[in-house]
């Protein structure tokens, strides 16, 4: 009785397995290749840079093709979650929220996390450290740098700020200039295009502007902060929510053990930096669903 127990036992396991591996086999016949992508906060060397062990490390524990797409802009990101063609993207929160409103089958499932433990960062106002400046009003008629459309740090937070203050970018500046990625917003600063410029800061050990001084593309003390914002919740990760639930569940194993598994990819995706993503869901990003509404409906507003 003993031993038909046992065999018994070993047989229901065995079925267990066979239909796990059967299932795996299923979604990868479906998905050969998984494309991840990136909202572009640096230029596309950087991001291939940071991401290559990481995607490298992903391929591995997937047991799949994963290629990494270099986006042009926030809208390409945007566009590749809605057209089904990236399966996996690292967001900023409005970027991801804009994806959410406009369509796209996307669920987000972790979230950044600062080394202090701490899941927000800021919206930051860089000028010269040597420049007049030491407010935003003592900008009028000046050019001010901003990232992206979609950009949370780089355009809505900025624009909602600013409306606080009862300014309108718009005419209170000389110019209004998108540079495209937080780099390169600060590279328009530093070379005189923009006399102010937005960007992402999480606290004085990290920022876009640490980042870009470890790199030598420029010198943090050469810059000085005039305005910084409420704190912005961190960016998310998203794949499409249609995927098959055992695909999803094999991402968020390997996105949440890469800091065992493969601590040296890890590293390099976050310089060192951050501690490992924790999980999310669409709630943590409603407020910033709103925050677009805002910004969406301030366009409006000035165009009429």
């Amino acid at each position: 009785m003993l031993r038909r127990t046992v065999l018994t036992g070993l047989a229901a396991v065995a079925i267990a397995a066979t239909a796990t591996a059967a299932q795996a086999q299923g979604w990868k016949a479906k998905y050969p290749e998984l494309v991840l992508a990136s909202v572009p906060d640096e230029n596309a060397s950087g991001t291939t840079g940071r991401y290559a062990k990481f995607t490298d490390y992903l391929a591995r524990e997937l047991g799949t093709k994963v290629t990494l797409r270099i986006a042009n802009d926030y809208a390409a990101v945007i566009e590749g979650q809605k057209a089904g063609n990236i399966h996996i993207a690292q967001y900023g929160p409005a970027s991801y929220a804009r994806a959410y409103m406009t369509g796209a089958k996307v669920e987000p499932f972790a979230m950044q996390v600062n080394a202090d433990g701490s899941t927000g960062y800021y919206s930051v106002f860089y000028v010269k450290k040597d420049s007049p400046y030491q407010k935003i009003e003592d900008l009028k008629g000046k050019n001010l740098g901003l990232v992206d459309p979609n950009s949370t740090s780089g355009n809505n937070v900025p624009r909602f700020a600013l409306d606080k203050m009862k300014i309108d970018p718009d005419r209170f500046f000389g110019r209004v200039v998108y540079t495209g990625s937080h780099e390169n917003a600060i590279i328009a600063l530093q070379q005189g295009t923009v006399d102010v410029a937005a960007n992402w800061w999480n606290d004085e050990k990290e920022s876009n502007l640490m980042r870009m001084d470890r790199k030598s593309m420029a010198k943090y003390s050469d810059f000085r902060i005039i305005f910084k914002s409420d704190q912005i919740v961190n960016s998310p990760v998203a794949y499409l929510s249609d995927m098959p639930a055992d695909l999803k569940a094999a991402i968020r194993d390997a996105f949440f053990s890469v800091e065992k598994k493969d601590p040296e990819a890890f590293k390099k995706l976050t310089d060192g930096q951050q501690q490992i993503w924790k999980p999310t869901t669409h709630k943590d990003y409603e407020p910033i669903v709103e925050l677009n509404k805002f910004v969406d409906n301030l366009r409006k507003r000035r165009a009429s």
